[in-house]
């Protein structure tokens, strides 16, 4: 069975990544793979100085992570992370989706779109 936990801010949140699945482990703030369809589960990424992990989204190439220093990227399955948007004029991001065109995300200050792989913001 898998792990019971009714605090949400503590949940990890998946991808599907190719033949793995990549999580955040929020406890550890890592991020972590799994070959097995989450039987177990493995370090991939450990570090603060992307800050604290917040939501993953899948962008072909790239992964990108909200977290609470802003928008980053990983063109390694997430090995590495690199700084795609830091500024707060957004406020803090806090999830990812698409609607087939841009990228949309939720942050503390309402809801924006990127059309270039989140390198700029606009208001919706």
């Amino acid at each position: 069975m898998g792990e019971t936990n009714n605090n949400l801010s503590s949940m990890a949140q998946m991808i599907q990544r190719g033949s793995e699945l990549l999580r955040i482990n929020t406890q550890k703030n890592d991020i972590e793979y799994s070959k097995d369809g989450g039987r177990t589960w493995h370090r991939r990424y450990t570090g603060s100085n992307v800050g604290t992990y917040v939501d993953l989204f899948n962008l072909e190439a790239e992964i990108l992570a909200c977290t609470s220093k802003g928008v980053y990227y990983s063109k390694d399955d997430g090995r590495t992370w690199h700084s795609r948007y830091t500024s707060s004029s957004y406020g803090s991001f806090i999830q990812l989706a698409s609607d087939g065109q841009n990228i949309l995300a939720t942050t503390s200050k309402g809801l924006y779109y990127s059309k270039d792989s989140g390198r700029t913001w606009h208001r919706r």
